[in-house]
C-alpha cells in the first residue's frame, strides 16, 4: 500500500486550510504539528468581525503596487501562521518543539512568532520573497525544509 509520508500528508492539510484564506492575494495555510497530532491550523484573512478585502473594495497592497513580501502593515488580514499560534493559544495548547507546515514560507514578522512560540521545525511547500526572515529563522537554529509540490 503507498501511502503519503507524514510531511506530505501534513502539508495536503496546509493546502486544505488554505483553501478557507479570504486573502486575494495568496491564500497560505499553516498546520502545528507535535507528535504526529495536529495542535492548531490557520490561514490567512481579516480578523474576527473584520471587514474581508473583497468586501472593502479590493488588496490595498494590490492598489497601491506593494511588492509581495513588503509593507504587511497595511494588509487586513493575518498571516496563517499568526492564527495558527493564536488558535493554539485561545486553546490552551502549548506547542513548544512542535513542527509547523506551511504553504509558503514565512515573512519576517511571522518567522519572529514562529521562533517565540517555541516551534522546532518548519516544513513548506513555496517559497516567498522575504530572505529577512530565512536569516532570522537560520540564526534562530531553524531551518526551513521545503517539500516542493506534490505530483
Amino acid at each position: 500500500m503507498e501511502r503519503p509520508s507524514w510531511d506530505e500528508y501534513f502539508i495536503g492539510i496546509a493546502r486544505l486550510t488554505a483553501e478557507r484564506a479570504t486573502c486575494l492575494r495568496r491564500k497560505v495555510g499553516a498546520v502545528i504539528v507535535q507528535d504526529k497530532q495536529i495542535v492548531a491550523t490557520g490561514y490567512n484573512g481579516a480578523p474576527k468581525g473584520i471587514a474581508h478585502c473583497e468586501e472593502k473594495g479590493g488588496c490595498l497592497r494590490e492598489k497601491l503596487e506593494v511588492p509581495s513580501g513588503e509593507r504587511h502593515e497595511l494588509c487586513r488580514a493575518l498571516h496563517a501562521e499568526q492564527n495558527a499560534i493564536i488558535q493554539a493559544a485561545t486553546l490552551g495548547q502549548s506547542i513548544e518543539g512542535a513542527t509547523m507546515y506551511i504553504t509558503h514560507q514565512p515573512c519576517v514578522i511571522c518567522a519572529k512568532m514562529i521562533i517565540n512560540a517555541g516551534i522546532r521545525k518548519i516544513i513548506v511547500a513555496e517559497g516567498y520573497p522575504d530572505e529577512f526572515a530565512v536569516e532570522i529563522l537560520a540564526e534562530a537554529g531553524l531551518k526551513i525544509v521545503s517539500i516542493g509540490k506534490r505530483k
